[in-house]
């Protein structure tokens, strides 16, 4: 199954699901994140020089004249998820030249949001919180 197939059931479950929530939320859209966002990233660490030496007040000390590089793949500050319920407040849906629907993709930095617990891993997310949608 390629990414968009997935990105269409997830559309799809996003509109069954809302159909059972019996809340309307005054100022959050529901939100249910996808799976983490991969990123390769950079890392330097210092490398030490050999073995600790102790100086004339007895303290071990150990010098790191060399930084080395290393690659590791990580997750990114930023998740996608998808729309479950839109805000009762969005009164604007043409906000600028951008329509948010239900089953949408949207993208949003992950440490942001309340976590809704009666949805499992679902995120309640003010329109400030949303950083882009997908087209």
């Amino acid at each position: 199954m390629n990414e968009n197939e997935k990105l269409i059931d997830q559309s799809e479950l996003a509109q069954s699901v809302a159909e059972n929530i019996p809340y309307r939320f005054f100022d959050f859209f529901l939100v249910k994140p996808l799976d983490p966002i991969k990123v390769t990233k950079e890392f330097s660490k210092p490398v030490s020089t050999g073995t600790p030496v102790e100086d004339a007040n007895g303290v071990e000390a150990q010098d790191f004249d060399r930084v080395e590089t290393e690659v590791k793949e990580v997750d990114s500050d930023y998740r996608k998820g998808v729309v479950i319920t839109l805000p009762l407040y969005y009164d604007d849906p043409n906000f600028n030249g951008i329509k948010l629907n239900v089953g949408d993709i949207v993208l949003f930095k992950d440490t942001v949001g309340l976590r809704f617990d009666l949805l499992k891993d679902s995120r309640l997310l003010r329109m400030y919180d949303l950083v882009g949608a997908e087209k």
